[in-house]
């Protein structure tokens, strides 16, 4: 894939996910939870790699923040989720596993890792218990969402497929 291209498709799951955000969200304490966030971590991680899907989680979490439609906990959570269903898909090149990913780095680690964040930079006493209800139920959807996205364009050429055993 040429840079012109994949720097494109980049700009593109940024616009999915940041508007996105916009219609389909929901509160879980002092979180919002994002579902397309986590369709877009799936589906980029599985079209464009790992590091290209960490750096689109970044921007959109950043947009939203500068925007007023996200929280510092955006970063976290949908940055690992994505690197965990980049690295997943990368190593065995099954969509399953890339929506795996995404449910483990973001529902579980990304839920862990907020709990200091919260507690320290935002000053609100929160435990795990705060953040991994919404946080799975968000990556579970979103997962699910961005497999299904993924089941339905698997035949252009835009989705690496594995080479087939002959």
């Amino acid at each position: 894939m040429n840079r012109t291209l994949r720097l494109t498709m980049m700009a593109v799951f940024v616009a999915i996910g940041v508007l996105g955000s916009q219609f389909l969200w929901f509160p879980t304490g002092i979180a919002k939870a994002y579902p397309v966030q986590h369709a877009v971590n799936v589906i980029s991680a599985v079209i464009l790699g790992p590091i290209p899907a960490v750096i689109i989680a970044f921007v959109i979490g950043l947009l939203r923040n500068l925007l007023g439609i996200g929280t510092i906990l955006a970063f976290p959570g949908g940055m690992i989720g994505a690197l965990f269903a980049g690295y997943l898909y990368h190593w065995t090149k099954k969509k399953l596993l890339a929506g795996v990913g995404e449910i483990i780095g973001t529902g579980v680690i990304g839920a862990l890792l907020c709990v200091p964040i919260a507690n320290i930079i935002m000053g609100t006493p929160a435990g795990i218990i705060a953040f991994l209800p919404g946080f799975l139920v968000s990556s579970i959807t979103g997962a699910i969402i961005g497999m299904l996205i993924l089941s339905k364009v698997k035949h252009t050429s835009i989705v690496r497929q594995p080479a087939s055993p002959k």
